[in-house]
């Protein structure tokens, strides 16, 4: 395995200092390094890939050094545009290091949302003209992998990748946590919650703990998973496809369950939500300041005034809340079913160390939502 120490350090000796990127689990032990050894101005965790990309682009023309990008594979979507209209060599010609974690790698089991992503990471560097090397777990090995891909950066301002497998980095845990004074937790939220929907009603939930919490809440409630849509992948893109449903079916509500980091990665969509003034749309935000399911990186969610945010954009109504209490005085509320509506939920950070995943495939999922749905 790789030190994240080893890594960060042989960078730093080809001058290499500055990061930006969004947090990924098979990366949470260099991203927690980082975090702990680096200043905030030197490691910048963007709204996502893309935008890191920019940020990284604005640092180099500032200072002539190159500057790295760490990433899920998943986000290579993300980058691909700025990669083509402005780092590539035919355009601005401006260096940047990749660090890309490889989930779904062909061979190795993973969740259903990463296969693709996985089957296709390789060749979309490919596509893109983009040198990379698949960073090796021997150290001395990586040592000279890190020191060719800055020659040829050197060389031809080009972008380089390094594509990271799993368990590539040793583990390393994060020692300036940053934690809320929240009590109420996620699950508990998500529960008071899906218990006062109604019965045609729907939820929309984003990736990570925010599906899987809500899937378990239905096993143990003994209920069916029908009414859910669990967007296991497309980060940020929950609360569009719950529009996309709410425009359609009028006589039903449609709530989304979303993280604030998912919020915070398309944020423009909130402004097309209220512009399409849809009446049975409830967007649900739980907003812990903290990207939970790739090693609690944070976010700037609870720095920031999400509900001020809807409203200024459209949203017809926007809460707050950070109890128990409150929130099920929220949801007893008639003015929530006016929406556009907006609520955000403060939870502490964390979740269950047992917490399962579903156990129903994506196109189970989909099927047995589009029959609820038509009836």
């Amino acid at each position: 395995m790789v030190r994240p120490s080893f890594f960060i350090d042989t960078l730093q000796k080809h001058d290499i200092d500055f990061y930006a990127g969004v947090p990924d689990s098979l990366l949470k032990n260099i991203c927690a390094y980082i975090s702990d050894h680096l200043d905030n101005r030197h490691n910048i965790i963007a709204a996502n890939e893309g935008g890191a990309v920019g940020i990284a682009a604005g640092y180099h023309l500032a200072t002539s050094k190159i500057p790295v990008v760490y990433m899920q594979n998943s986000g290579e979507g993300n980058i691909i545009n700025p990669l083509a209209s402005l780092t590539d060599k035919e355009v601005y010609n401006i260096p940047v290091l990749l660090l890309i974690g490889w989930r779904g790698k062909p061979g190795v089991h993973d969740e259903p949302q990463h296969v693709k992503q996985g089957k296709v990471t390789l060749p979309l560097l490919d596509t893109m003209g983009i040198n990379y090397q698949v960073l090796s777990q021997e150290e001395s090995v990586a040592e000279t992998q890190i020191d060719e891909a800055v020659a040829i950066m050197k060389q031809t301002n080009e972008v380089f990748a390094l594509v990271v497998e799993k368990n590539t980095f040793d583990t390393y845990v994060l020692q300036n946590k940053v934690e809320n004074a929240l009590t109420l937790s996620r699950e508990e939220a998500i529960q008071t919650v899906a218990a006062a929907l109604g019965p045609k009603d729907c939820i929309v939930s984003t990736t990570g703990m925010i599906s899987r919490e809500l899937f378990e809440y239905r096993t143990a409630m003994g209920q069916s998973h029908e009414r859910d849509f669990l967007t296991v992948g497309s980060m940020g893109h929950a609360s569009q496809i719950a529009l996309g449903i709410a425009l359609e079916k009028p006589d039903r509500h449609v709530w989304c369950f979303d993280g604030d980091g998912a919020v915070i990665m398309h944020m423009g969509s909130m402004a097309i939500t209220a512009s399409k003034a849809p009446v049975n749309f409830i967007h649900v935000v739980f907003n812990n300041g903290a990207h939970d399911s790739v090693g609690g990186q944070p976010t700037v969610g609870l720095d920031i005034d999400v509900p001020a945010i809807a409203k200024a954009v459209g949203y017809k109504h926007a809460f707050s809340v950070d109890s128990a209490e409150g929130l099920q005085e929220i949801l007893r509320s008639p003015e929530i079913l006016e929406g556009p509506t907006l609520i955000q939920v403060c939870v502490r950070k964390g979740n269950r160390k047992d917490l399962g995943r579903p156990t129903t495939t994506p196109i189970e999922n989909k099927n047995a939502l589009m029959h609820f749905l038509s009836e």
